[in-house]
């Protein structure tokens, strides 16, 4: 991941927060990352996954690292439907041949969504 290509993937990206009223932002982490912090927003993400996600992965108060594989199991309605819409966008270009059976790994780059900050949570606004 270079800041070239997140040039590129980040108009899309930041249309797709805008369409939903969000704040984020982007970048790049060990060449080979590329990085969406979601700071505020009028989606209640946390409520959402508390409400939705298993026991054992519940009480996000604030902050959420969203598992990209499994995001369909810990939000549903608008917050699951922008989040798609996000890592569909992240991966606009991306490949991944990996063969993980055989500890072959062939990917272009990794993804992350946080949800808020270690350090500053999220925001819901009105």
């Amino acid at each position: 991941m270079s800041q070239d290509r997140k040039k590129e993937l980040a108009p899309k990206i930041k249309d797709i927060l805008k369409g939903y009223c969000l704040k984020g932002s982007l970048s790049v982490q060990h060449h080979s990352t590329l990085v969406l912090n979601i700071t505020e927003g009028e989606i209640d993400f946390c409520k959402n996954f508390n409400e939705t996600a298993s026991e054992r992965t519940r009480d996000a108060e604030g902050y959420i690292q969203v598992n990209h594989y499994w995001y369909h199991r810990h939000f549903s309605g608008i917050a699951k439907d922008v989040l798609k819409r996000l890592i569909d966008a992240m991966n606009i270009g991306n490949h991944n041949n990996s063969r993980p059976e055989i500890d072959y790994f062939d990917i272009g780059w990794y993804i992350d969504i946080n949800i808020g900050k270690w350090n500053k949570p999220y925001k819901v606004v009105a």
